[in-house]
């Protein structure tokens, strides 16, 4: 059996009910939930929240809400491990006890199916692996990063590396921030989801984090933009 869970606490603060404010015309959380059921790939799709509003949008677009989070994991302090670890051990209460565990984050209106897919075989294919998560390449060499002091002068953070040619740096990767695939016993036992893990490498296009207000337009613009690729 395999497992989505998707954690959406009520607290945010810089957009206020940002998973369930609509987001090119259904509310964001539901872009999780629809591609989580198109990846046919869960028996359950399960929303961890503390908040009876999402609670009810949740269910309203398919998914399932058997438990409210309790208060302690639902604070600006809490991590996205013990959250899902509570959710697992919730979910085996009932009798659903599964071998992997999809984390799906709530505001990821440019999740891709096919990503859910290939990760998961991934995962399934790497053994001796704890976790698999969607990665883009940073747009330029991290080994040619600036430090700026407080008399606005700049130096390299890195000294060793200011002459070298860009195409001869190491690729560097951030967390895309969409998903993490992980078996059971990762979720309950290792709290660090880039420890032991792999990488699915996606379009840096595609990643986006929605954090305040501008996130939030830039995202809509985005979305615009490839929407209207895909249907000329």
């Amino acid at each position: 059996m395999s497992l989505a869970i998707i954690p959406a606490r009520g607290g945010s603060k810089r957009i206020p009910r940002k998973n369930i404010k609509v987001f090119a015309g259904k509310p964001m959380i539901a872009h999780a939930i629809l591609a989580a059921h198109a990846s046919g790939l869960f028996e359950h799709i399960v929303v961890s929240t503390d908040d009876a509003e999402i609670a009810d949008v949740a269910a309203q677009w398919g998914a399932e809400v058997p438990f409210i989070r309790p208060p302690a994991l639902a604070d600006d302090q809490t991590s996205t491990v013990p959250v899902i670890a509570d959710a697992i051990q919730r979910c085996e209460a009932l009798g659903w006890r599964a071998a992997h565990v999809c984390c799906i984050y709530p505001c990821v209106p440019f999740i891709r199916v096919d990503d859910l897919r290939a990760a998961f075989e991934m995962l399934k294919k790497a053994t001796q692996a704890d976790y698999c998560l969607p990665v883009a390449e940073f747009p330029s060499a991290v080994q040619r990063a600036l430090r700026r002091n407080a008399t606005g002068q700049l130096e390299p953070m890195y000294p060793e590396h200011q002459l070298a040619r860009t195409q001869d740096l190491e690729p560097a990767y951030f967390d895309a921030g969409q998903f993490y695939w992980g078996n059971r016993h990762a979720w309950l036992h290792n709290p660090r989801v880039h420890s032991n893990a792999i990488a699915l490498p996606i379009p840096a296009q595609r990643v986006v984090d929605i954090d305040t207000p501008e996130h939030w337009h830039m995202a809509e613009l985005l979305h615009t933009a490839i929407d209207l690729n895909n249907h000329p």
